[in-house]
């Protein structure tokens, strides 16, 4: 199937990507545009989910921009990997759950191939990685279906400042941390986001 894949050099903001999302998703649901996979960073930002409560702000002083993903409160920023994208599931089986299974294999898929072993979990949507300190959160995945169509994406940390979760409960659990790729292993990931594009592509066509 036709997927437009677009990657953006300089960060980009927030709310400019979540709008070019929305456009894109009408886009396909009038059959003028492809699906999409969009590789950026962000700027500093912390976003919160249709499911997050206040009590998992820590730091008030933090401005908060609330999403209409699911999903909790995270932290964007730089050094972090983030994959967007748009994908018609009209045209694919109309299973959310599924889809959510199919981004996790990918992550992990992607992981393995820098001989990091990473995890889902059944009761916390995302990626973990274990090390002797305990399980750690590697990536975060966030998903908003409309018209089965569905959008937002996930986020990788590669190298990011991992103090700025301290602000906030991520993703509202309390008894995992958050960690790194440069913290398990230093070594160069330059072309995960390339690995990212070919291993998602890949299990769609499945």
């Amino acid at each position: 199937m036709d997927i437009e894949i677009k990657k953006s050099i300089k960060p980009v903001k927030y709310d400019v990507a979540i709008r070019f999302l929305e456009g894109r998703l009408r886009d396909i649901n009038d059959n003028k545009k492809s699906d999409l996979i969009w590789i950026l960073e962000h700027e500093e930002i912390y976003t919160a989910g249709t499911s997050y409560k206040e009590d998992e702000i820590l730091n008030k002083d933090i401005k908060l921009v609330k999403t209409n993903r699911g999903g909790k409160i995270t932290y964007h920023g730089p050094g972090q990997l983030i994959c967007y994208f748009v994908i018609d599931l009209k045209k694919r089986k109309k299973d959310i759950r599924k889809f959510i299974t199919l981004i996790e294999k990918t992550i992990i898929e992607s992981l393995s191939e820098f001989k990091i072993k990473s995890s889902g979990d059944p009761k916390n949507i995302g990626i973990w990685v274990e090390d002797e300190t305990g399980i750690k959160k590697i990536a975060a995945i966030g998903v908003r279906v409309s018209k089965w169509i569905a959008y937002h994406g996930f986020a990788i940390n590669i190298n990011n400042d991992l103090t700025k979760y301290q602000n906030i409960v991520p993703c509202g659990i309390t008894n995992k941390g958050v960690t790194n790729l440069k913290s398990i292993n230093d070594q160069n990931y330059n072309i995960l986001s390339d690995v990212i594009i070919s291993n998602f592509t890949k299990n769609l066509e499945i």
